[in-house]
């Protein structure tokens, strides 16, 4: 069998060689590798109306959890923008406080595993899909864990997944003044209780959440040119940011604390406690802030500033500095769409986020349309490239089954829990990363790797190895076969439901045609087509009715888990 070459697929191989025969290589696509720097003529915004029902898939592979039955159908007249217009027109809900809260007042005592629930709930049945899917991608990029001090409220962290999308369509100023004030992130980057700097004890203020609004949130470690490539002096990256920027930059953050109807002493320690202070924004305690002058990054705050006026002089500085538009949205892009975005791709975004055409500077409407209609998303031709692509991460492959093929909750509940294990589950929970730089750095580079060579980066490798990926393919069949969640008499929370597969069963060919649909947007590769449907139409249906009924299934679920893990699946392109 003719194979294509691909980077991905060789980093696959170092994973998966000796484990699954049937993963050939497969390849990517929606980008390209680093390049020079300097304007480019863009191409057009991809916009055509109606799109096919393949386009149609790839679309919702990128801005959603993935399609649930009827949605591929629905969107193919239509269109990408009339899509995006109506996801758009979706209020913000705060479905996930209010699903830990119907959980309280049912009697149940609230535990991060509510958090985890309220996630798959939405991922998987939600209708605001691009805003949750969006969510989730800033979730990974402003991290608060449970996996932290965050655990011990669980309203909050739930409060704080609502937070992400409510700013998601919103203005990025916005998002970084709401992450900074929000006490789940206080909580996890040490500046709730930040006390301002005492000459008598030698204390000084917290940098910690200084430093990560610096070097996560929004300028990044190294100065950039428009395009997202690292500006060089004599061949080195030129530093963002000094010690002593970090240190100017820390006294903002002192004074705030938990909120509540007055600004004590005691309550500034965590007495008094209001009953929504894990919901409500941090305040200013004009005691504990420093009112010395502030200097980072060239601005000076002077001496007897206000927190609050502090505060709003940072964050305009932050957000209007040039890094943030090329970095953040370069990253919004690997989480959506490809890990090694070209520079054209990251520089023709980062002039809409810089101005969204009507003078506005963080419009995320405009980013993330941006985005998901560039030429280097939408053209089918560059999902042959070498370069481009993504490796889609254990939640989103798991969410992507459940839309295409899960039932309803069973329970209403979408028992899940956690996910961690690596060995016998996804090796990743929503919103319980390890530490603030997510289950995964954007830069992360696998060593001694042709991606390696070639000078691009493949974040999701950095939770893949080979103990992870037999443990996905142990999950899967698992859940292929019966479901996922909590088992309730012997039935788990989420069922499969393979009605539509289980009518084409019969014809091998249109269940696999079926299957890749919903699931790989029909990319894979010819060679694993053909071992697939050959895999299915041995599996031979008697004349007996109860035994042709159990070969049929047995046809569908062997269809779709040797979808799942193959690299044509497993590689978004």
């Amino acid at each position: 069998m003719k194979q294509k070459k691909h980077h991905w697929t060789h980093m696959l191989s170092v994973c998966l060689l000796a484990t699954m025969p049937l993963l050939l290589p497969g390849c990517g696509g929606g980008g390209g590798s680093n390049g020079s720097t300097g304007a480019t003529t863009p191409p057009p915004t991809s916009t055509p109306s109606p799109v096919s029902q393949t386009e149609a898939s790839r679309f919702l592979a990128q801005a959603s959890f993935g399609p649930q039955p009827g949605d591929i159908e629905r969107l193919a007249p239509q269109g990408y923008t009339s899509w995006l217009d109506q996801q758009f027109a979706m209020s913000a809900s705060n479905a996930h406080q209010l699903y830990v809260d119907q959980q309280i007042a049912a009697g149940n005592k609230a535990t991060s595993s509510m958090v985890h629930e309220s996630f798959w709930k939405q991922a998987a049945a939600g209708q605001d899909q691009l805003r949750q899917r969006v969510a989730f991608a800033l979730s990974e990029l402003f991290v608060v864990s449970v996996d932290g001090a965050p655990a011990e409220y669980p309203r909050g962290v739930a409060a704080y997944l609502d937070l992400l999308g409510k700013h998601a369509f919103g203005n990025y100023r916005e998002l970084l003044e709401a992450v900074s004030l929000n006490p789940m992130m206080g909580l996890y980057l040490s500046h709730l209780r930040n006390r301002k700097e005492d000459a008598t004890s030698g204390r000084v203020p917290d940098e910690n959440y200084a430093r990560e609004i610096m070097q996560l949130f929004s300028i990044g470690l190294y100065e950039l040119n428009p395009d997202g490539t690292v500006k060089l002096a004599n061949g080195k990256p030129i530093e963002t940011y000094s010690n002593e920027d970090v240190t100017g930059l820390a006294k903002v953050f002192t004074g705030w604390s938990w909120g509540g109807p007055d600004q004590s002493d005691k309550r500034f320690f965590g007495g008094d406690i209001d009953p929504n202070r894990d919901i409500l924004p941090m305040q200013n305690y004009p005691k504990f802030h420093s009112t010395t002058e502030k200097r980072f990054l060239g601005l000076t705050i002077p001496a007897g500033t206000t927190g609050k006026d502090s505060l709003k002089l940072a964050l305009d500085h932050l957000f209007n500095h040039p890094n943030t538009g090329p970095f953040i949205s370069r990253q919004l892009i690997q989480r959506l769409v490809t890990s090694n975005p070209s520079p054209a791709y990251v520089q023709r975004v980062a002039a809409v986020f810089a101005n969204n055409g009507q003078g506005v500077r963080g419009d995320m409407k405009a980013v993330i349309q941006a985005i998901l209609l560039d030429h280097d998303a939408r053209d089918l031709k560059l999902m042959d490239t070498s370069t481009g692509g993504k490796l889609r991460e254990p939640v989103v492959r798991l969410a992507n089954w459940m839309r295409a093929f899960g039932k309803p909750s069973a329970s209403g509940r979408y028992l899940i829990g956690n996910t961690d294990s690596p060995t016998s589950s996804l090796g990743q929970t929503p919103l319980r990363s390890p530490s603030v730089f997510n289950f995964f750095r954007p830069g992360y580079v696998p060593a001694g790797t042709t991606i390696a060579d070639q000078n691009m980066v493949a974040p999701e490798f950095q939770i893949a190895h080979e103990t992870s990926v037999v443990g996905y393919y142990n999950l899967m069949q698992d859940v292929v076969a019966r479901g996922v969640g909590t088992s309730t008499n012997g039935v788990r929370d989420i069922a499969p439901d393979y009605a539509t597969e289980l009518s084409l069963a019969d014809n091998a060919d249109a269940l696999v045609s079926r299957v890749e649909l919903m699931l790989s947007y029909g990319s894979l590769d010819a060679g694993n087509r053909q071992l697939i449907r050959d895999a299915i139409a041995a599996i031979s249906i008697p004349a007996d009715a109860n035994k042709a009924a159990t070969a049929r299934r047995n046809r569908v679920q062997t269809a779709i888990y040797l979808v799942m893990v193959s690299s044509d699946y497993l590689i978004q392109r």
